[in-house]
C-alpha cells in the first residue's frame, strides 16, 4: 500500500470532518442568534477556505514526496 495515497485518504477524511464540525458550529451558532447570520456566514466561508487550503497543501506535498 502505498503511503501517498494513505496520507491523501487520511487528509481528506480531516478535511470531511473539519468542515461537518464547522457547518455544526455555525447552525448551533444562527439558532441561537439568527440576527447574526451574515456575519457568520463571513466568518464560515473563510473557515472553509483555511481548511481546504490544508488540504490542498498536503496533496501538493504528497506528489512532492512521491
Amino acid at each position: 500500500m502505498n503511503l501517498t495515497f494513505f496520507g491523501l485518504c487520511l487528509a481528506c477524511m480531516g478535511v470531511s470532518l473539519g468542515e461537518g464540525l464547522l457547518m455544526n458550529g455555525l447552525l448551533k451558532s444562527v439558532a441561537r442568534q439568527p440576527d447574526i447570520i451574515s456575519e457568520l456566514r463571513s466568518l464560515m466561508i473563510l473557515g472553509v477556505a483555511f481548511i481546504e487550503g490544508t488540504f490542498f497543501v498536503t496533496l501538493v506535498f504528497s506528489f512532492i514526496i512521491k
